[in-house]
């Protein structure tokens, strides 16, 4: 059973997550949280196995959890679930710790397979957002030069 925690400000997305989310047999939504703040003391209750994470919200934002939850807790994996796509908060999330980063259109077999891949240690990155995360990395290349 995979154990997550949904974090957003509205309540009605926390709601529907957790119905569609419990739909499925191999998930359970064991805690919501309505903020950053709020997830950290969630996550010291319930210790799920992933944080399904918002990123704009009042008080501590999903960035700053995000930075939190991957400091105190290295083995809780954050999948972000935004509706922003612009590059910096694509690479902010990243940079904090979230191995994955999906936009709320996306269909719902595609969340539950994310959730799943998540938990089993893969990364998942929306189309729509790839492209951006790639051109970052390609505009900041590193000096550890690997070609033969």
């Amino acid at each position: 059973m995979i154990r997550v925690l949904v974090c957003d400000d509205q309540a009605v997305v926390c709601d529907g997550l957790e119905m569609i989310l419990n739909a499925d047999p191999e998930i359970k939504v064991i805690a919501t949280a309505y903020d950053g703040e709020e997830a950290l003391q969630r996550i010291d209750q319930s210790r799920p196995d992933v944080v399904l994470m918002d990123l704009k919200m009042p008080g501590m934002n999903g960035i700053q959890a995000t930075r939190e939850i991957h400091q105190r807790y290295p083995d809780i994996k954050v999948l972000v679930l935004t509706t922003y796509g612009d590059d910096e908060w694509v690479l902010d999330a990243v940079r904090s710790g979230a191995v994955g980063y999906l936009l709320k259109g996306t269909p719902r077999a595609d969340l539950i397979k994310a959730i799943k891949g998540t938990a089993a240690g893969l990364s998942h990155i929306d189309p729509a957002v790839a492209g951006k995360l790639i051109a970052a990395v390609a505009q900041n290349p590193t000096s550890n030069d690997t070609t033969v």
